[in-house]
């Protein structure tokens, strides 16, 4: 299974508080005893540096030291060219949405170029361009 991870998923980890971290621990443990037989995780250098900037801002830098030590080992980066950031910014401008980032965006076409479905993820904006949400709804 490939899965790609989202910012929303990431910091759902970190912060003990966050209303979704006990579905991210959980689905989390799961992917990690899957990893390796024929699971892929991955994510964007666009994704990660969302993720630092937002952890160091809200759980401070020991929490950005735990995602760098824990969390980005266990997955694939794909690090965006000019043509995947190009398809973001264009899919921004259409939206006109303030509340849709071009961060969302590369990851949608990331995910597009490289046939994938299913995000790790808590953003609604992954279901409502048609990806699964994981882990799905209880």
């Amino acid at each position: 299974m490939v899965v790609f991870v989202d910012t929303s998923a990431f910091y759902a980890l970190l912060d003990g508080v966050d209303p979704n971290h006990g579905r991210a621990t959980r689905f989390w443990a799961e992917l990690m005893a899957a990893n390796g037989d024929d699971s892929v995780l991955f994510t964007t250098n666009y994704v990660i540096l969302e993720t630092i900037s937002l952890i160091q801002r809200r759980l401070g830098m020991d929490a950005v030291r735990a995602f760098q030590r824990n969390v980005i080992g266990s997955m694939t980066i794909v690090w965006l060219d000019e043509t995947l950031h190009q398809v973001g910014v264009e899919q921004v401008l259409t939206a006109n949405r303030r509340q849709l980032s071009l961060v969302d965006c590369t990851s949608f076409a990331t995910m597009r170029s490289r046939g994938v479905t299913r995000a790790f993820a808590f953003d609604h904006h992954f279901a409502e361009q048609g990806f699964t949400l994981l882990p799905e709804a209880a």
